[in-house]
């Protein structure tokens, strides 16, 4: 084991990368991990319970809730684990005896929903913000964190890497105050939030994100192994940004919470595999398959975001985002039970070189009426952004018909985000934009273009748009055309 400098922002943090995980002998019964007071256990179920043991040792385990004992025994290396039936969620805390011979108690345990948030930066980013990078609100959540006391409680997997499997990791559930809130995912919070004001139980986030993480970076060796553009030698690993290894989040992050039972997962990644849009959907649809089945309840819900506008910068000057955004959509389409929210409207003109912007609040509460909609049956919620649906050009204009919800399209006026193009495939900002009421048409034109002959929407790194439906949310990103970046 040694240790490896990493510089975030403006700090450097000590990152602990493990080579190989060492077997101790076990004294007597030791929770799991994540099994720990103040934790959130999954409602109206099974969850699992686990830890290690003498080899063949009896574990028994009672909850208050229902003081029915739950037997197991150790296998041959120790290790445990046992399902125990959880009543409808609530806010009163229960707790839960294990013994061998000698018992723990676990104490403060709520039971109520419980999400598994997981991807980059902008999913890890706290409430306290990053240096440089500010949370819009953020130190208003940590003033009023306490209110949620008996609501909300967070496990944030520490940034580790590994070469091999890790079975446990450093950490255990926090009950938010003004102490312990700082540290909390600014977008989980808001999600968390957000659920518990419609569904009235208690919601746990266990928050397993890494800062530049590549879709690789969450995937074991088995599904690496049949990418060839992935090196598994640890000696190339050295070679790279930490942030970008293949692997080594999934053996150090994943791994040791894939045991706990969850009712679904929210994800924000991508930024790190711009680029690489050819190949995201499968490997994000891999990935996900895989992580459902270490988990072990099926086709549990998958919501994810698009990424935010941000001036990568290319070296070659082209604009490759927007494909980026474009993979991630085509995944949810062949990911089961899974959606995505569009963000294009949540950033301000000052952020165009901050890939975190300082909106959380509604890409939480966004994920989490995606997730009230389609995975608890809150159908008043609306979840179904504006999109592009088809076009003509007449009259020196492009007429885009938009399909929208129910509610159609509620701006008509000082429409940013539109660009239109001739011929020549120079794209122009649109300097009019209007809608047309009869036929939800937006007609767009430019005096730089008389011939239209295409048409994009925020199709850039960095175009915020604000065109938004009736029920408020954005028009996704699109284009005509299918021209390079």
């Amino acid at each position: 084991m040694r240790k490896l400098l990493i510089k975030f922002g403006r700090g450097i943090f000590a990152l602990t990368l493990i080579a190989v995980s060492v077997s101790e002998s076990i004294a007597k019964v030791v929770p799991g991990s994540m099994v720990t007071d103040n934790m959130v256990l999954q409602q109206n179920g099974k969850a699992c319970i686990y830890g290690s043991a003498d080899p063949g040792e009896k574990v028994t385990v009672t909850p208050s809730w229902n003081n029915i004992p739950y037997q197991t025994k150790a296998d041959k290396s120790g290790k445990w684990e046992l399902s125990i039936d959880t009543p409808e969620g609530g806010f009163t805390p229960y707790t839960m005896t294990i013994t061998d011979g000698s018992s723990i108690t676990i104490s403060n345990i709520l039971i109520g929903e419980v999400w598994l948030a997981s991807g980059q930066s902008n999913m890890e980013m706290p409430l306290k913000g990053f240096p440089g990078c500010c949370i819009e609100n953020g130190y208003d959540e940590i003033a009023s964190s306490r209110q949620q006391a008996n609501r909300i409680r967070f496990y944030t997997v520490p940034l580790t890497q590994s070469y091999t499997p890790l079975d446990t990791i450093n950490a255990s559930w926090a009950v938010p105050s003004p102490e312990t809130a700082p540290e909390f995912s600014a977008i989980a919070w808001n999600f968390a939030k957000r659920m518990i004001d419609v569904l009235d139980v208690p919601v746990g986030i266990v928050r397993c994100a890494y800062g530049g993480a590549k879709v690789e970076s969450w995937t074991p060796r088995e599904i690496l192994e049949t990418y060839p553009d992935v090196s598994l030698d640890p000696a190339e690993h050295e070679k790279m940004v930490h942030y970008h290894r293949p692997l080594l989040m999934y053996n150090a992050m994943f791994n040791p919470v894939k045991d706990y039972t969850y009712k679904g997962i929210i994800w924000y990644q991508g930024c790190s595999n711009v680029g690489a849009h050819d190949t995201y959907p499968e490997r994000l649809a891999n990935m996900v398959e895989h992580w459902r089945k270490e988990i072990g309840e099926g086709d549990i819900p998958f919501y994810c975001v698009e990424i935010a506008p941000y001036d990568y910068g290319s070296p070659d000057g082209k604009q490759w985002a927007p494909l980026l955004r474009e993979a991630q959509w085509k995944a949810t389409e062949i990911i089961p039970n899974s959606g995505i929210i569009c963000t294009n409207d949540l950033v301000k003109p000052y952020e165009r070189f901050n890939i975190h912007p300082a909106d959380k609040a509604t890409p939480g509460k966004r994920l989490a009426e995606l997730a009230l909609n389609k995975t608890y049956g809150k159908t008043q919620f609306p979840i179904i952004s504006p999109r592009y649906k088809s076009h003509t050009f007449k009259d020196g204009a492009a007429w885009v018909a938009i399909d929208s919800p129910s509610d159609g399209i509620c701006r008509n006026y000082m429409i940013e985000g539109f660009e239109i193009a001739g011929p020549d495939k120079v794209f122009h900002p649109a300097d009019s934009v209007w809608l047309h009421w009869q036929t939800n048409e937006m007609v767009v034109s430019s005096k730089e273009v008389p011939n239209p002959v295409a048409v994009r929407y925020g199709w850039k790194d960095f175009l915020p748009g604000n065109l938004h439906a009736g029920n408020y949310l954005p028009l996704v990103p699109f284009r005509t055309d299918n021209w390079e970046p």
